[in-house]
């Protein structure tokens, strides 16, 4: 038997906080079956399919059988999904008026098989109207491969928020990392090199990020503290105190935290972490709003992410906060319009 503090790195346990699992080593597994069948419904239902023959809509998710989980091993995640689907459509006919139905049928959404070459049948009720069911098996196939894409973009990155644990990094350990900005209008980078240790011996880095929004800053600050706005672009149930002390929680509990500070159309400070991460270890999240004419920019400082969440985490917010907070003004400039 090896002596303490001696053996093969991947079994020692006494560096982690809640000493499980350590350097991600051991298969861990997170059902995502009903998760699934949530955001299949959101993504699918209410799809929008036009053309020179008419219009048609994509309407209840009427069967949805299978399941879906992510896995984790050695520090990578594996994915396993699959689902027999069938969705209902209603479209009307743009010379005649004439109204019909049919239904589409996924059988087999796997990982198995890329999303392009999935199967995906298309039939209609007994009748005319073959225009719209040619209109459903061109653009309307196009837009549920969208949308199963949407599906799985979802599975891989909101809903395996905090699965990989933080590992143990050596003593002095630093992160020389820089990242050049790729163009767009993310500039994201660590900005803390050393790595600061929070909380019981978990290293941890700083992330900056800065996004320019079409919309005024108190505009954008309204966003991000009503209860309303927030489940409109996180497409989630809500829990929104936006106070001092207030509690916050969103994505399905995968993210959770409180306000601490509150500037009105300036700054927001939050306690703010992902549901995996090391129980009672919070980082702290500064968004600050400037005015640029008819934009605005959003600073974002996040001290006190684990190492190892580091991507995931960066991913989050400029996946699932900013590009859909992007999509939510939009549509509120068109609904405008």
């Amino acid at each position: 038997m090896a002596k303490w503090g001696q053996g093969d790195p991947r079994w020692i346990v006494e560096e982690r906080a809640d000493a499980t699992n350590v350097n991600n080593w051991h298969w861990t597994e997170r059902d995502a079956t009903s998760w699934s069948k949530r955001k299949l419904k959101e993504v699918l239902e209410g799809l929008v399919v036009e053309g020179e023959a008419g219009r048609c809509e994509i309407g209840d998710l009427k069967h949805v059988e299978g399941e879906a989980s992510c896995n984790s091993r050695k520090g990578k995640l594996i994915f396993f999904y699959e689902w027999n689907l069938r969705l209902s459509w209603k479209g009307t006919v743009k010379e005649s008026g004439e109204k019909h139905k049919g239904s589409v049928e996924i059988p087999n959404l796997s990982e198995e098989n890329e999303v392009d070459d999935t199967e995906i049948n298309v039939s209609k009720k007994k009748g005319e109207g073959d225009v719209l069911k040619d209109l459903m098996r061109t653009e309307g196939t196009t837009k549920v491969r969208e949308a199963l894409r949407d599906y799985l973009k979802a599975l891989k990155t909101e809903f395996t928020l905090g699965m990989i644990l933080p590992t143990k990094a050596p003593a002095g350990q630093e992160l020389a990392t820089e990242r050049k900005p790729s163009g767009s209008t993310v500039q994201d980078s660590v900005t803390s090199q050393s790595l600061d240790m929070v909380g019981v011996k978990i290293p941890t880095v700083r992330i900056q990020m800065r996004e320019v929004f079409n919309s005024p800053a108190e505009e954008l600050y309204r966003i991000f503290t009503k209860k309303e706005l927030i489940q409109k672009f996180s497409k989630c149930p809500a829990v929104i105190e936006a106070e001092r002390g207030g509690k916050l929680q969103m994505f399905d509990g995968c993210v959770s935290g409180e306000y601490t500070e509150l500037v009105p159309s300036q700054r927001l400070v939050l306690k703010w972490r992902c549901r995996s991460w090391p129980d009672e270890h919070y980082a702290t999240v500064a968004l600050n709003f400037q005015d640029l004419a008819a934009q605005s920019e959003l600073e974002l400082e996040c001290k006190g992410v684990p190492v190892s969440h580091e991507e995931s985490t960066r991913q989050c917010w400029k996946q699932q906060y900013f590009e859909e907070i992007h999509i939510l003004l939009q549509q509120s400039k068109d609904n405008m319009e």
